[in-house]
């Protein structure tokens, strides 16, 4: 067991989850000048792999770090130098907003899960661009080396009418600073979201979303939209046409899910964390079959982002066999700590199986 599993253990694990977050991030942050002299080795450690390239873009480690950990990009290049081959920040919405009442995030340690009902909370999409600006550089060259997704949602306060509106506030406000855009539809904490993505009302969005990026930034900026695992098949596959119709950069699949089958933990524990999305390993086979579904259906040009139980090479491994082009990972990084990412990019750009059910440490 590592140092860091017994920290978790023995002292995170009887802390708010949430409070335990925010002191994790801060930690980060100020380890920043000691991890940054690091970052050099560790890209010269997956330099052994070829970097990925993808949607006209450069990742210098299959793995990033999911939407979700930073809202407000406040710790991009920290994150960045800790080995994560790109880093995704938001939810942003076009207006700031609190999020939902606390508590609103809980662990289920015997799953190594995560129930999140954080609502979105965020500085808001000026906020943001403010402060991605003030790193001083445009997404022409960045300052972390690797590529930065920014992730848009709607604002709990407007109303599905106003939908577009809102997105294509943040979308002009943000667009200038990222490698690439993504629109999220499918987190189950903001009421009626996830009706957005009905292909009736996802189409108008990312054809609007298109054209306003397009208006804002000089070159082809890639636009993704994220999904949800609890998606029926046949709307997945609605999704993978509407994605192909209007030339989308590619999917991300998946955000969290609603279900709470199949759990190690007590009905107890579980009933006690509370609604919200469920992150972590009860995720990982339905979004590997959604996975599936869309490059199927997608074939081989449309980049795809796995997403969702991501832990051990051998999950990184199946999901990329399965059709991914890039992954991601939130709960892990949680849950494995700061070290998680260069170990777990450092394998899969070596091409050095990990063992069966053990964690890349």
């Amino acid at each position: 067991m590592t140092l860091y599993h017994q920290l978790f253990d023995r002292v995170l694990t009887r802390a708010d989850a949430e409070r335990a977050h925010q002191v994790g991030f801060a930690a980060i942050r100020r380890a920043r000048p000691a991890t940054h002299l690091l970052a050099a080795g560790a890209a010269r450690l997956r330099s052994a792999g070829e970097p990925v390239h993808a949607m006209g873009l450069t990742f210098p480690g299959v793995l990033g770090l999911a939407a979700g950990f930073d809202k407000n990009a406040v710790g991009v290049d920290a994150l960045a130098s800790l080995g994560f081959g790109s880093v995704e920040v938001g939810t942003v919405t076009g207006q700031p907003q609190p999020g939902n009442p606390r508590p609103r995030l809980v662990r289920l340690p015997a799953d190594h899960a995560i129930v999140n009902r954080m609502g979105f909370n965020n500085d808001g999409a000026e906020v943001v661009a403010r402060r991605l600006a003030a790193r001083g550089l445009d997404r022409t060259g960045r300052r972390g080396g690797v590529p930065l997704g920014i992730n848009i949602g709607k604002s709990k306060v407007v109303p599905e009418e106003e939908a577009v509106d809102d997105y294509l506030r943040s979308t002009s406000l943000l667009a200038p600073w990222a490698d690439y855009l993504v629109v999220n539809v499918s987190s189950p904490n903001t009421p009626g979201l996830r009706d957005l993505q009905a292909v009736a009302k996802l189409e108008p969005l990312l054809r609007a979303v298109r054209r306003r990026a397009d208006d804002v930034t000089n070159e082809h900026l890639p636009l993704l939209v994220k999904i949800a695992p609890d998606l029926s098949d046949d709307d997945v596959l609605a999704v993978a046409d509407l994605a192909l119709a209007l030339g989308l950069d590619g999917v991300i699949a998946t955000n969290t899910t609603t279900a709470r089958t199949g759990l190690t933990s007590s009905l107890a524990e579980v009933e006690a964390a509370g609604p919200g999305g469920l992150s972590g390993p009860p995720v990982r086979e339905r979004a590997l079959a959604v996975l599936r579904l869309l490059r199927q259906r997608l074939g081989p040009e449309p980049t795809l982002i796995g997403v969702g139980g991501i832990t051990t090479v051998e999950d990184a491994r199946e999901r990329l066999d399965a059709g991914a082009d890039l992954l991601q990972g939130y709960t892990a990084f949680v849950y494995e700590g700061p070290r998680w990412p260069s170990r777990l990019n450092r394998a899969l750009a070596q091409d050095t199986g990990g063992a069966t059910g053990v964690a890349a440490r």
